[in-house]
């Protein structure tokens, strides 16, 4: 499978890129306190479906030892990294939420995340929230051709970790197009075997994932939710993008 897409395969991937990003901006009059993750579940489906368009994350990555994701959206509350999966829990004055949303569409993928305020937070979370999605711009800014996946994730975890917070190392951004995770692997800190040259033509998404405390995570009974080991919350901001010889064009923006 070529990593360069081709014109054609670069515009379907911006209608189901900017399928997700509709998606988000619709959820977000829904966040409020009182409302269950089942309901914003439920919402983002319904609305996905209304753009003729698959939940991507619907029964997604299914194994011997787990079912597959057994929701239309990731949606994590708080000390919940990724992966949170939607249930009667209601979302309370000062919770962060962050949702993942992805899309299939004529046989390619789009993929974004954004954390939500509930409410009023404080300002511990506001700061977390801003660095995270900061970071993610930043590395967004490294993203063209001729750099290296490591000129992203350095530009990503200096940020953060000059910021006093925890770059997660367990979970990495990906390639995306007719798959949903592709090559290459792109992670938000270094690493010295990351050294692959960027070329137009790509797509990939980036996602940082920060921790107000430390970058340690585990993964709950459900094998699907992941969380802090230090129980402090965490903060996830996720664009599509394309490689082009300039900057970066942001698909789901």
């Amino acid at each position: 499978m070529s990593l360069i897409k081709s014109e054609e395969e670069i515009e379907l991937m911006r209608v189901s890129n900017s399928i997700v990003a509709e998606t988000l901006r619709h959820i977000k009059k829904f966040v409020e306190a009182g409302v269950t993750t089942k309901e914003l579940d439920g919402e983002i489906e319904k609305f996905i479906l209304s753009n003729d368009a698959k939940p991507a994350f619907k029964g997604y990555g299914g194994t011997r030892k787990r079912n597959g994701f057994p929701a239309s959206a990731c949606i994590s509350i708080n000390e919940e990294v990724v992966h949170g999966i939607p249930s009667e829990r209601k979302l309370e004055n000062g919770d962060i939420v962050s949702i993942d949303v992805g899309v299939l569409k004529n046989g390619y993928y789009g993929d974004s995340a954004y954390t939500f305020a509930v409410g009023e937070i404080n300002a511990k979370k506001k700061s977390l929230l801003k660095i995270t999605e900061e970071s993610l711009y930043k590395g967004i800014a490294k993203a063209s051709a001729g750099n290296s996946i490591n000129d992203i994730a350095v530009a990503i975890q200096t940020y953060v970790e000059g910021s006093g917070y925890g770059i997660v190392r367990d979970l990495v951004g990906h390639g995306i197009g007719k798959n949903l995770h592709e090559e290459p692997a792109v992670p938000n800190f270094y690493i010295t075997s990351s050294n692959f040259k960027l070329r137009a033509g790509m797509t990939i998404a980036i996602e940082p994932m920060v921790n107000y405390g430390t970058y340690g995570v585990k993964t709950l009974c459900d094998g699907w939710t992941i969380i802090t080991r230090d129980g402090e919350p965490s903060a996830h901001f996720e664009h599509t993008i394309l490689i082009t010889e300039r900057e970066a064009e942001i698909l789901t923006l």
